[in-house]
């Protein structure tokens, strides 16, 4: 069986994986996410996916790495991680009512040095909040690392009214791309 690292720290994509039967070690890549304006919000994701996938299998060579960032984008406006609440709280209140996009860049490295680089684009409708919704919501969950400063695992009826395309890249990892992008790795769910 293949050495099989993810380059991250998120409970979201550990539990993701787990749920899937996948069982990786856990390493947590130190790189400095950036977001460049002049590249598209796939490009921005590709990038901090590659960035961090190349940090892990630098250390571990022999190993078969996946990494993963989420970035949410209104328009040509980008929401990373909230710097605070109230940051948080200005991200819900500009994605209320409105249809957002996460885009998710997936970068998988294999022995070798070979890299595969993906992405996934959900579209979120919003519900429309109020104040007091936005401040309820915001006491149930840590927005802080969470790109748009929400959970969409954490109660989606709260704030979300739809999503076209992938719920599970919402949440941040698209588990319909990785799983078989793992298999081309000879990565596979455990058998139960």
């Amino acid at each position: 069986m293949r050495r099989f690292i993810l380059a991250s720290s998120s409970s979201r994509r550990i539990q993701l994986l787990r749920a899937s039967r996948f069982n990786p070690e856990v390493v947590s890549p130190e790189v400095e996410e950036v977001d460049f304006q002049f590249l598209s919000p796939s490009e921005i994701a590709r990038f901090n996916a590659y960035q961090k996938a190349i940090a892990v299998s630098n250390v571990y060579p022999d190993a078969v790495v996946l990494a993963a960032d989420t970035v949410v984008a209104l328009g040509s406006e980008l929401f990373g991680k909230p710097k605070d609440y109230h940051d948080a709280r200005r991200m819900l209140e500009s994605l209320a009512g409105k249809t957002h996009y996460v885009i998710t860049g997936v970068a998988l490295a294999e022995p070798g040095r070979r890299i595969t680089l993906h992405s996934e684009q959900s579209g979120v409708k919003f519900r429309r909040l109020s104040s007091p919704e936005i401040d309820a919501y915001l006491h149930t969950i840590n927005p802080l690392d969470k790109a748009g400063g929400y959970a969409a695992q954490d109660s989606p009826a709260a704030i979300i009214e739809c999503v076209d395309g992938s719920f599970t890249n919402v949440v941040g990892l698209p588990m319909e791309l990785v799983v078989p992008l793992l298999g081309t790795a000879g990565i596979y769910p455990a058998v139960t």
